[in-house]
């Protein structure tokens, strides 16, 4: 705790400029308010530098020169080479540091003051930040925490060397002719496909039962099915127990059905999860409540157990998701101005795995249904079935209604196929806003169009689907 030096008085801080932070930080100018937005790293946050943003751009990639190593049935060759460096070269310059310096600039027009730094509570007023030359402190009349989370480290795999984080992961300096991967989630398997798809062999070594928590076996099955004829192994109900590195290996020791075995390969990505970064706030000089694993607790509204101080993203209750994160910021935002819509209260929060196969769910799930009694319909519509999906060659997967089955109101929503992840949005507003089957069926959608899966899906729910 600093004691004996003069504070600045700010109006609202906010601390981390993530997806949550930046925009809760632009919301609360819209709004009126004086903003400070606290950030030690890089404008953006892990998000827009080392997460969402350039891994889909490695899994543009991936996309792109897997088709141009495969036969196809358009009558069409390719013969494709990649430029390891140039890959890496684009994804910082034209993708990263163009949205981060967008952000930087959309700040600058809001009027937000910026401080390079690390933020610390002194007490539930006072924040205290330590910068390169020295700290300041401020005092503050509100305060948005939201500074996100890392990588979770286990004790017998430390980073370093041929060991990596996901933030590795995306900067390797070679493609690795064998990649493995402790931990078969969303990050785990989106990685271990891009590189599959760029030619790398990949093993996952998953402790469950199953790969992608949180999307249920119908829905996973194409995909493991298309990394696995891609040359991927899966391990599953598998324990990592040790690993050894060399300048030019990784070996790793794990065990499975009670045989202990070892796969070595050129690097080795954890990704176990995420710990909140809450640990160096000095939350303890506060009133702030934590919960389990760090974690902030809030109301509907983002405040903490101290008024006047709010938590978003990755740091409560929820799934960490970059849309979630800022759905809450502006939230906060909105709550400190005394706007409207200043809770939280949503029906469907949209999930999404990038694989090469792409899954989305959003609202309730089979097992939701299952686990809460709902007098529920769940239908499927292929994509087999839909002319845009068979000219683009990518009829693998379907949509998966989920209907009250007696006022037909939307409930849930999942996709696997093409165009999974920009499609299910059309779903969530349904869901949001109380529409019906019928509603969606008789919304003309353009033909033809992946789009027109959920029509005709939305048609079979009702009892008068034409194309199945």
């Amino acid at each position: 705790m600093v004691v004996g030096a003069q504070a600045t008085e700010v109006g609202t801080v906010i601390i981390g400029s993530g997806p949550g932070g930046y925009v809760a930080a632009i919301r609360a100018a819209e709004l009126g308010q004086n903003v400070t937005l606290i950030e030690r790293d890089q404008i953006g946050g892990v998000c827009l530098n080392i997460g969402c943003i350039p891994s889909k751009a490695l899994i543009n990639v991936s996309h792109h020169y897997r088709e141009t190593q495969e036969e196809n049935p358009f009558g069409l060759t390719m013969t494709g080479k990649l430029d390891w460096q140039k890959t890496q070269a684009w994804k910082q310059h034209q993708v990263v540091e163009k949205l981060t310096g967008g952000v930087a600039m959309l700040l600058k027009k809001h009027h937000v003051n910026i401080i390079k730094g690390e933020a610390s509570f002194n007490d539930n007023e006072t924040l205290n930040v330590v910068q390169e030359d020295g700290h300041q402190l401020l005092q503050f009349d509100d305060c948005i925490i939201s500074t996100g989370s890392r990588p979770i480290e286990i004790p017998s795999f430390k980073f370093g060397g041929r060991i990596v984080d996901s933030t590795g992961a995306l900067s390797l300096p070679e493609i690795p002719k064998h990649l493995i991967v402790i931990g078969g989630g969303v990050i785990g398997s989106e990685l271990g496909g891009a590189y599959a798809n760029l030619g790398s062999k990949v093993t996952i070594i998953e402790g469950l039962d199953h790969t992608l928590n949180g999307f249920d076996a119908e829905m996973t099955k194409p995909v493991i099915k298309d990394f696995k004829e891609h040359g991927g192994e899966i391990f599953t109900s598998a324990m990592a127990k040790s690993a050894t590195q060399t300048d030019q290996d990784v070996t790793l020791t794990f065990e499975v059905d009670g045989q202990e075995q070892t796969v070595t390969g050129d690097y080795l990505l954890v990704s176990v999860g995420r710990k909140a970064n809450t640990d160096t706030l000095g939350l303890n000089n506060t009133d702030i409540k934590q919960g389990e694993h760090g974690l902030l607790e809030t109301d509907d509204s983002m405040r903490t157990s101290v008024p006047h101080i709010y938590a978003i993203g990755d740091i409560v209750a929820g799934p960490a998701l970059a849309h979630k994160a800022s759905f809450e910021g502006k939230v906060a935002a909105a709550a400190i101005s005394g706007a409207d819509n200043a809770h939280d209260i949503h029906y469907s929060l949209p999930s999404v795995a990038y694989t090469h196969i792409e899954l989305a769910s959003t609202g309730e799930t089979p097992d939701s249904v299952a686990a809460n009694q709902l007098d529920a319909q769940i239908i499927k519509f292929p994509f087999a079935a839909n002319g845009r999906a068979l000219a683009m060659d990518a009829g693998v997967g379907f949509i998966r209604l989920i209907t009250d089955k007696t006022t037909k109101a939307m409930l849930g929503a999942q996709i696997v196929g093409p165009g999974a992840s920009d499609l299910i949005s059309e779903l969530s507003l349904a869901i949001e806003n109380g529409l019906t089957s019928e509603d969606i069926s008789l919304t003309i959608h353009p033909h033809p169009t992946l789009g027109e899966a959920i029509m005709d899906a939305a048609e079979v729910a009702d009892g008068m689907g034409i194309h199945i």
